[in-house]
């Protein structure tokens, strides 16, 4: 890691630039090609986001989240109100490009006198799963947090025993940072977690290679990618 080296010879961290703290994430939509990303309104989302999650017939996606699967729809809004009221975690709704709501996800641990923000509570049902909406929606959520309201780091932290969410991660263009073993614990069972994180210094990088892939022409007739995300990051 890069370093200054004060009048005493020690090494000290680079200078930071910028004012702090950076503004807190507005509540306003993200607009994307695929979908959008706008602030959790349960009583216009929890509708259909009760019927995409009641896609996922076996519950399993709900495994590595804090909560159990909610099989009413009275009481998946009551829930989703509580989601709403709540500003850390911040909630927002993933659309498709019909306006019907397919998964959340949301802003959390936000930290704006540092410039360091989290991403989690992802829940994509299987309407959204491994899509381009999907991949969007995550660069959306990136893009505010770098470009419009320049923070210096983004994290990803999950269960580490949760491989999808560690695939994603590592799809999306985060460094993996370790295991903080023994972090927390829910649902009656431990859970060691696993850090990821990108920098400011890296986004331009990764920006690119998501306005890539997320171009047309990188998709055929059937809407297959024509270059892995991972490639279009490395090319």
């Amino acid at each position: 890691m890069d370093h200054d080296i004060n009048d005493l010879g020690q090494p000290i961290g680079l200078p930071v630039s910028g004012d702090f703290p950076r503004p807190m994430p507005p509540l306003t939509p993200m607009q994307g090609r695929f979908c959008s990303v706008v602030p959790l309104n349960a009583k216009d989302h929890a509708p259909g986001l009760f019927r995409a999650f009641a896609e996922d017939k076996d519950g399993r996606n709900w495994t590595y989240l804090p909560d159990d699967p909610i099989t009413s729809e009275t009481a998946f809004e009551h829930w989703l109100t509580r989601c709403q009221n709540s500003k850390d975690p911040l909630f927002h709704t993933i659309l498709d490009s019909d306006g019907n709501p397919v998964g959340h996800a949301t802003y959390l641990r936000m930290q704006p006198e540092a410039g360091v923000i989290e991403v989690g509570f992802i829940h994509f049902s299987p309407l959204l799963q491994r899509t381009p909406l999907a991949t969007e929606a995550m660069y959306l959520m990136m893009r505010r947090v770098f470009d419009e309201l320049g923070y210096r780091r983004y994290e990803w932290k999950c269960d580490a025993l949760n491989a999808p969410s560690r695939r994603a991660a590592d799809r999306l263009g985060f460094t993996f940072e370790g295991i903080f073993r023994q972090a927390t614990h829910y649902k009656g069972r431990n859970r060691d977690t696993a850090w990821y994180s990108i920098l400011d210094s890296e986004w331009p990088r990764i920006r690119a290679a998501f306005e890539a892939w997320l171009t047309p022409d990188n998709f055929d007739g059937a809407g297959q990618q024509r270059q892995s995300l991972q490639a279009r990051a490395k090319s």
